[in-house]
């Protein structure tokens, strides 16, 4: 896809995201992706061999090979969601193959989904792309409804089907989130001590997180000391929701309750409520961008391929290392899923688009 037709496919939000320039956090202070990453980045680290092959795996398959960035489907909203919520729109989702078939069809790096999708297709696709065990998920069918994220499966079993990388969920500002903060983090222990690489998704979850009449769980402020903290238990990706606003800590603290600690600086002098300005702050709290930055796609509705390609620029311009994009592509068919995935890895494609 050239310049024109990402252009084209933006509209009227093109020129506000390709003039931004962040002055805030400027490009030289981050270290951005790119086709000599694993090198750069993780060999002075403390990962095992191993774990430098796997990444280096993730990293040379797909369309995006050698590029440092990624293009992962994510497809573990069968537990997430429900199954029926989840696959009704496109009923062949049912079938695990279909969700592998759509991987490599759409030139994605890796597919991450739930064991039981991975395990019963991994004799046939573990060595055609690079498999994601999402290890703990938040099951739908408790009564009433709970929201916690519980161990599904062990590390040993990722990799004997061939995993290269194992993926959890953490609900940061949850109650429960003290404890699925420690099972993470012995998890990917041992999931670094088999040689896999690391992947955490980042989400916050607390009703307390809303004021005034506004949803800041996708807040710049809240979700990098997220992404922070995830860095700390060493994932080697962090995926985030792309930041939809910014002042959490300021609002909740408004409300009467003190909590937690913020300097204004981080809204004065670190950025702006551009949301590239924002994402930014994220890869900053990535240890300056030295764990990558995956975005999510989000939910599918209308104008799916522009929103999944307007992210994209969002998260490439900010430094980002790529999308995660599930329900935009396989809640459809399949050849639209391709075109979808497609679309999205070619802005990172595009030489045109550069860091701001």
């Amino acid at each position: 896809m050239s310049i024109d037709r990402i252009e084209g496919l933006l509209g009227e939000e093109a020129n506000p995201l390709f003039q931004h320039r962040c002055t805030g956090i400027p490009k030289e202070r981050i270290h951005a992706p790119g086709g000599d990453w694993v090198d750069r980045i993780h060999t002075n680290s403390d990962r095992p061999i191993p774990v430098l092959r796997s990444l280096q795996t993730l990293y040379n398959h797909g369309r995006l090979s050698g590029t440092g960035y990624l293009s992962i489907l994510p497809v573990d909203q069968g537990v997430e969601h429900s199954a029926g919520a989840s696959f009704v729109p496109n009923p062949i989702y049912f079938d695990p193959e279909n969700i592998i078939k759509l991987a490599i069809e759409g030139g994605c790096n890796a597919v991450a989904s739930t064991m039981g999708t991975l395990g019963i297709m991994a004799r046939k696709y573990a060595h055609r792309i690079p498999f994601i065990l999402k290890f703990n998920h938040n099951e739908l069918l408790s009564y009433p409804n709970t929201f916690d994220q519980i161990m599904f499966t062990s590390i040993k079993q990722a990799r004997d089907m061939g995993a290269v990388a194992v993926g959890a969920t953490i609900y940061f500002g949850a109650p429960e989130s003290n404890r699925q903060i420690q099972e993470v983090s012995k998890a990917f222990e041992a999931a670094h001590q088999m040689g896999m690489a690391t992947i955490l998704w980042c989400y916050l979850r607390n009703d307390h997180f809303k004021a005034g009449g506004i949803d800041y769980h996708a807040s710049a402020d809240l979700t990098g000391q997220a992404n922070y903290l995830g860095a700390t238990i060493e994932a080697d990706i962090i995926k985030q929701k792309l930041p939809t606003n910014n002042g959490g800590y300021v609002a909740l603290n408004q409300e009467g309750v003190k909590f937690g600690k913020y300097s204004d600086r981080i809204y004065s002098e670190l950025g702006s409520n551009h949301p590239i300005d924002m994402t930014r702050y994220q890869v900053l709290n990535n240890y300056c961008g030295r764990v990558g930055l995956i975005n999510s796609g989000g939910a599918s509705g209308e104008n799916d391929l522009q929103q999944a390609v307007k992210t994209a620029v969002i998260n490439k311009r900010a430094g980002g290392m790529g999308l995660i994009c599930g329900r935009k592509s396989f809640q459809r068919e399949m050849s639209e899923g391709v075109e979808l995935l497609n679309a999205i890895q070619d802005v990172y494609l595009c030489d045109e688009i550069t860091l701001a």
